[in-house]
């Protein structure tokens, strides 16, 4: 990332700061997220020392790293102690574990270089789950009736607009709940490790957003119901699409 991080201080004449935080298994999730807001809670204090104005910090990161500056963002909207955050960068974050049916997963699941399978395998690695629940998980069988209900509201092709369906898409029937496998998955519904579920007093104060979209992408439709959600709560989003992406792209 270094040569990424330089280009992006060049091009914007910017100071950057690349968290070189701590990797799963050796370090258990969610050691990657207290890295991450830690280092950003000691950048925002110290930001002048840097030549930095406070009031123009601004968090990014591309795929798991979206997710970590989504959950960061989260973090920080209730601290009085700090400056506000000016926006957040989110490239093709990973954000959701309620539906692994939305329209990016059926077009993209064999689409290098996340497959759809390869996406759930990573996360439950991260968590250190066993993996054999993958196929449960894909079916929807790790979701309680109430709190499908509660996200629905927020995670549903139902918000994915008609023109990202064209290259096919079939509605998905979940199949029956286990109480099993939710008891042994249930941190993934945590908004640490999908920020796309945090509550909406939470939504409704995060600062202005970057997101970037890939169509050949599976987190694809992540991205859009992010931004859909942001919209309706009145934050501002920049939107970039790159028809002709694929994750990684950056």
């Amino acid at each position: 990332y270094e040569r990424k991080c330089r280009y992006l201080a060049r091009k914007t004449d910017s100071v950057v700061v690349s968290v070189g935080y701590r990797l799963a298994p050796e370090h258990p999730y969610p050691t990657q997220f207290e890295d991450c807001l830690t280092a950003t809670i000691h950048f925002m204090r110290t930001a002048e020392n840097y030549g930095v104005d406070p009031s123009r910090v601004i968090i990014c990161g591309d795929s798991s790293g979206g997710t970590l500056t989504a959950a960061v963002a989260q973090a920080l909207v209730n601290r009085t102690d700090l400056p506000k955050l000016r926006a957040q960068i989110l490239i093709y974050p990973f954000l959701q574990v309620v539906d692994f049916n939305l329209p990016s997963y059926q077009q993209n699941e064999g689409v290098p270089i996340l497959l759809k399978e390869r996406t759930l395998t990573l996360g439950l690695r991260y968590l250190n789950k066993d993996l054999s629940v993958v196929e449960a998980i894909f079916k929807g069988c790790h979701i309680p009736e109430d709190l499908q209900l509660k996200y629905q509201k927020w995670v549903s092709p139902d918000y994915i607009p008609h023109e990202f369906k064209a290259r096919g898409y079939k509605p998905f029937t979940t199949h029956p709940f286990s109480e099993e496998l939710y008891t042994l998955v249930k941190t993934v519904f945590s908004p640490v490790f999908a920020p796309l579920l945090a509550e909406d007093s939470v939504i409704a104060q995060l600062p202005e957003a970057f997101i970037l979209t890939c169509e050949f992408d599976v987190l694809r439709d992540d991205g859009l119901l992010y931004k859909k959600r942001l919209e309706d709560h009145g934050i501002k989003v920049t939107w970039c699409h790159l028809q002709q992406g694929f994750h990684g792209t950056v």
